[in-house]
């Protein structure tokens, strides 16, 4: 019970603070600078779209505002079976040099890309949804990147907003926050894992078409390119904006997607779990799959604590007992670091739910490709 408890503890311990620890002092020994110069390939941006009626004006309107010289650029429109107004307004852009193309039934977004990029004339395939708005040098600052020839593809940094304002505080924000500096600390040692979905770009030679049944199309297709020798890289300087979640409810969907896409992603790359043919293999188990597993090390340590005995262990114990407690008094708690702490809890409680539950969707092919709409 004793060696139970201890490594189900470490084990917890190294996927959130150890881990990082170790990613932020090996930035600081050793980093692979990104050698970025202002080139102006040709790009196909590409945004597969389901009844996006309320968004995709906005969305193109921004596209086209790009700073980047117009004829380098082409937006292609995939509309995955829209039944609202989407198609008729993308038709209005047709005058624009907008490339639309559609089909009546819902097919889900790797469909989608799979097309678009088959439409695509450029050099540089930037991916984007029709929510998100970018900043108008997103596109250059992105591009960039492949100026330097190791570079396979490029993610920009995506900006949560809340009443007008960019989220600093609060549970969520918290743990966006992290995991873009865990991107970032990534990026400078080889590679990200994974990209955001709403800006990331990726050299056409390395595209190959994703598998339809696909739940993370954004982390499957820069990983392709790592897997090949390329590295997918990290860019603040090319920005996305995008509501944030209402709740942690809905934060806890997108999780659960995301997780449950996780599991997927071992089945169609599998070559990601060989130190042999991934260079980022260590990264993409420490972040990656290990946090799948913490949910199970929390029960683990919780329960062989019970049989411990000794004034460390019942310590030990009563603070596990007060970290549950927090998460479930965190909506009533006070907006002051200890309130902070209880969001904390809440957060972490939450989001390994969501494990389990993505584990449970994976097991049962209950989570499918076509996504879901957000509450914005």
């Amino acid at each position: 019970m004793e060696f139970l408890f201890w490594f189900s503890l470490l084990f917890i311990f190294y996927v959130y603070i150890g881990y990082p620890c170790l990613l932020w002092l090996w930035t600081r020994l050793r980093v692979r600078p990104v050698h970025k110069n202002y080139i102006e390939p040709f790009v196909s941006i590409i945004v597969a779209a389901f009844n996006e009626e309320k968004f995709i004006r906005g969305k193109l309107d921004n596209c086209l505002e790009l700073n980047y010289p117009q004829d380098k650029f082409e937006i292609i429109v995939v509309s995955d079976g829209s039944d609202d107004r989407t198609n008729q307004i993308v038709n209005e852009y047709q005058n624009q040099g907008i490339r639309f193309f559609s089909y009546p039934d819902r097919k889900g977004k790797p469909t989608a890309l799979n097309l678009g990029v088959t439409e695509a004339r450029g050099e540089i395939l930037f991916f984007t949804d029709a929510r998100q708005i970018f900043d108008k040098n997103s596109l250059k600052e992105l591009v960039a990147n492949f100026s330097d020839p190791t570079v396979g593809s490029a993610s920009g940094e995506l900006m949560l907003i809340t009443e007008g304002k960019n989220i600093s505080s609060g549970g969520i924000g918290l743990y966006w926050k992290a995991e873009k500096w865990m991107r970032d600390k990534e990026s400078r040692i080889h590679s990200m894992l994974g990209a955001t979905g709403a800006i990331y770009a990726i050299r056409k030679s390395l595209f190959t078409p994703i598998p339809p049944e696909t739940i993370l199309d954004d982390m499957l297709i820069p990983l392709k390119g790592v897997l090949k020798g390329y590295r997918a890289v990290f860019d603040k300087g090319a920005k996305a904006y995008d509501s944030a979640a209402k709740d942690l409810k809905e934060e806890s969907k997108r999780k659960i997607r995301t997780l449950s896409g996780n599991f997927q992603l071992l089945v169609l790359e599998p070559p990601l779990l060989n130190p042999f043919s991934n260079p980022v293999f260590f990264q993409f188990i420490s972040h990656k799959i290990f946090r799948l597993f913490v949910p199970f090390a929390m029960v683990l340590c919780f329960f062989t604590n019970l049989f411990l005995n000794s004034t460390f262990y019942i310590l030990s114990l009563i603070a596990q007992i007060l970290f549950y407690l927090s998460a479930i008094l965190s909506p009533w708690a006070p907006e002051n670091p200890l309130g902070k702490i209880m969001k904390g809890a809440k957060v972490i409680v939450e989001m390994n739910l969501a494990a389990l539950r993505g584990l449970y969707r994976f097991a049962l092919s209950s989570q499918q490709s076509m996504w879901e709409k957000a509450k914005v």
